[in-house]
């Protein structure tokens, strides 16, 4: 008679003991890379880093939050105790009625090609053979032809403009920028309008400059303007506009409960009293540090407003193709 074998127990498997009690910390806290969060650690101690993108993580170390990102201990069964840090599964976008889903690229016309990240769209122009004419051209001017989707830029010289061309062609370049790194062409949008016309609000970018040359979204903070000032107050008499309004010392900015490690002095776009709206001329992306009451830590990019003008066509702020313009004409800027 046959005997059939018993099934073997499985081995015991010991759980690595990642948190240890009492508390242990270092009794000055690390000093992290520019952009990486200062967080609790996941055993409720100590300060520490945050895990970045695709970096192991664990109960004790934990990823940056602040980034949305989360540990993934998919790969690890059955024990899931390591894991690798990665977004959080993003949602669709929708755009004139029709839904995409997260990752699906789109081309909604012939001018922008457009890609839809965790909810976000970001778009790039097609239309980039014809560039703007450089400073020496005094009257550029953007001609439709037949048959042909992208307009073609000439210069004009049947009209008579000023000695010297305006500050803005200087910075007619293309919306997006292209350059080759480790067999990646980084590819990263314009920033999109912010989302108040007055107060914090938040403007979005997509790009693929990472390690894993992944395209992912990115958010900054902006401010075009208080809501709580009224501007009108310091437009100097005779004039219809302030295109730059600054307060009268510098601040720290403050979000959530917690305050900047330094103080600021930004400026702000004004306002007008005719129909004619400011918006931000030049402006650059800067990484502000804050620091919270229970002693963690975080960077937020900043949008820093170097420059405005005030136009007479004001923006529509659901127009996602917007600030892919190549050119402002010359009547859009504040006499």
């Amino acid at each position: 008679m046959l005997s059939i074998p018993e099934p073997m127990a499985p081995e015991p498997y010991n759980r690595t003991q990642y948190c240890q009690w009492p508390c242990k910390c270092p009794k000055t806290p690390p000093t992290c890379p520019p952009g990486v969060s200062l967080i609790t650690d996941g055993c409720d101690c100590c300060r520490a880093c945050a895990k970045q993108v695709g970096e192991v993580c664990n109960e004790k170390e934990n990823c940056d939050h602040h980034r949305g990102l989360y540990c993934d201990y998919s790969a690890d069964k059955p024990r899931y105790e390591k894991g690798v840090c990665a977004y959080l599964p993003g949602t669709g976008c929708e755009h004139n009625g029709v839904i995409y889903r997260n990752g699906q690229s789109f081309q909604p016309n012939c001018k922008y090609q457009c890609l839809c990240v965790n909810g976000a769209i970001g778009c790039v122009s097609l239309c980039n053979e014809s560039q703007p004419p450089r400073v020496w051209c005094q009257n550029p001017r953007r001609v439709k032809i037949p048959g042909r989707c992208c307009e073609l830029w000439i210069c004009d010289e049947s009209r008579r403009g000023r000695k010297t061309a305006p500050r803005h062609t200087m910075a007619a370049l293309s919306s997006v920028k292209d350059s080759w790194n480790k067999n990646c062409v980084t590819q990263t949008t314009s920033w999109s309008s912010c989302s108040k016309t007055c107060g914090r609000g938040v403007s979005l970018r997509i790009t693929n400059n990472n390690k894993q040359c992944q395209m992912v979204k990115e958010s900054r903070l902006c401010n075009i303007r208080p809501c709580k000032v009224d501007i009108t107050k310091h437009i100097k008499p005779g004039k219809k506009c302030l295109n730059i309004y600054r307060a009268a010392r510098p601040h720290n900015f403050t979000i959530s409960g917690c305050t900047s490690t330094k103080t600021y002095w930004p400026k702000f776009c004004g306002v007008c009293t005719d129909e004619r709206c400011c918006i931000p001329f030049k402006s650059k992306t800067v990484e502000v540090d804050f620091q919270c009451p229970n002693g963690s830590g975080f960077t937020w990019q900043v949008m820093w407003i170097n420059a405005c003008f005030c136009n007479l066509s004001c923006k529509n702020p659901n127009d996602i193709f917007t600030d892919l313009e190549q050119y402002h004409e010359r009547s859009e800027i504040e006499k």
